[in-house]
């Protein structure tokens, strides 16, 4: 009886559960199981037909028949569930030519058919999958990406490495900053790093990056980005401090001039620079070798000999080569703060511009501050010869286009 109620209980468990050719093999084996008189007792709690039972034991005794007329297989190493070389083989070890094909497609200029109709199109897997298979090739864009690791491929943006004509002297003149900024850390004199950030569209326009927001509800922006008549741009200038590691940006709506350039430091100086650096005899700036605070913009030279008399400092500016304006401090310690903090934002005042650079901050303790500038600078200001000789400029013996210093008058220039 006992075994009349287990037989039962795991019927109706399977029962459900099984096909026809299955709940016949289960009945054969369960017959197997109880011995003498099991194929009744199946076909009782089973409600299944002897034949259906004596065709289920055949087709076992048939597959163990089978199995031992195979030759015996070799033991499985410890750890292991199927024989070395067992299953599926790999795609690359059927099909001979694979990896060499793929390999062209995706560098047709220097590995394959310069003709090759990829050369000219986006390489993406699906491609590359359509395009083997037109060569005779079984695979599936899956696959390819696959194969595309295997061939040590990745998916790569262009990189800016290529700088132009570079010059002889590029390198040594990254140590000889890198020397003069050491040289007046340590006389504990302030040094700055100075630029223009890109001149950004004021309104509600698209800003490049991604913002967490309510799913489906992204903030609606222009699609054209006309520039708007009466908010115009924003000229970001900044003064980085690299020492202490505090920023200033003045927020320009004028042009970027060589006059604004100097106004902004002049206001980081009396801002930043001044509480923190009140025994300061000399400043030290680094800046590009173009734009508003280029080497040869006279007015650049002019408005920091002004700067100089106001503020008392003797001023040392170095700038980079041509060509090497991302090596400066602060297009990675600042500029790039900025840029992530506004992403996936339209920028809709200038006020919001100036918000957002002031709210910048980093795990390195970054402290930036931010202020509109509503001055007006004209451009193409022309200095004269008789102005630029009164600049008391005196220039290093290395580069001295690139070094110089200009010391303060001995009257201040009254504002």
């Amino acid at each position: 009886m006992e075994a009349h109620d287990a037989l039962a209980k795991k019927y109706r468990v399977l029962a459900s559960r099984l096909d026809e050719a299955t709940l016949r093999l289960w009945a054969a084996a369960e017959a197997i199981s109880l011995g003498r008189g099991g194929v009744s007792l199946v076909a009782k709690v089973a409600g299944l037909s002897r034949t259906t039972i004596y065709a289920g034991l055949a087709e076992i005794e048939a597959a163990e028949a089978k199995r031992r007329r195979r030759p015996a297989a070799a033991p499985l190493a410890p750890g292991r569930v199927r024989a070395v070389g067992g299953g599926r083989k790999r795609l690359t070890a059927l099909d001979a030519t694979l990896l060499n094909d793929l390999d062209a497609l995706v560098e047709p200029s220097s590995r394959g058919d310069p003709s090759s109709a990829l050369r000219w199109t986006c390489k993406s897997t699906t491609r590359l999958a359509e395009e083997l298979s037109r060569h005779g090739h079984q695979v599936s864009q899956r696959t390819v990406c696959d194969l595309l690791a295997q061939l040590n491929y990745s998916l790569q943006s262009v990189r800016k490495t290529r700088e132009g004509g570079q010059h002889p002297d590029r390198d040594a003149q990254f140590h000889y900053i890198a020397a003069k900024v050491a040289q007046f850390q340590r006389a504990r004199q302030p040094v700055v790093s100075v630029d223009t950030k890109k001149k950004e569209l004021i309104g509600d326009f698209k800003n490049a990056g991604r913002e967490w927001q309510p799913a489906g509800e992204p903030e609606p922006v222009r699609v054209h980005d006309f520039i708007d008549e009466t908010l115009g741009k924003v000229a970001p200038y900044g003064v980085y401090d690299v020492t202490a590691n505090q920023g200033w940006v003045s927020v320009g709506i004028d042009h970027d001039t060589a006059e604004f350039a100097v106004q902004s430091i002049r206001h980081w100086w009396l801002e930043m620079g001044r509480p923190l650096y009140p025994k300061a005899t000399r400043l030290l700036i680094t800046a590009d070798c173009g734009g508003s605070n280029g080497y040869r913009v006279r007015l650049w030279r002019l408005q920091l000999q002004y700067l100089a008399d106001d503020i008392g400092l003797a001023v040392q500016v170095c700038h980079f080569p041509p060509g090497t304006s991302k090596w400066n401090k602060i297009e990675h310690r600042l500029f790039c703060h900025i840029t992530n903090n506004w992403r996936g934002r339209p920028l809709l005042s200038r006020q919001v511009v100036v918000n957002l650079i002031g709210s910048v901050t980093t795990a390195e303790g970054l402290q930036v501050r931010a202020a509109l500038d509503e001055n007006s600078y004209d451009a193409g200001i022309k200095v004269s010869d008789a102005e630029l000789a009164r600049v008391a400029i005196d220039r290093d013996e290395f580069h001295g286009e690139w070094n110089y210093r200009i010391a303060p008058r001995a009257k201040p220039r009254k504002q």
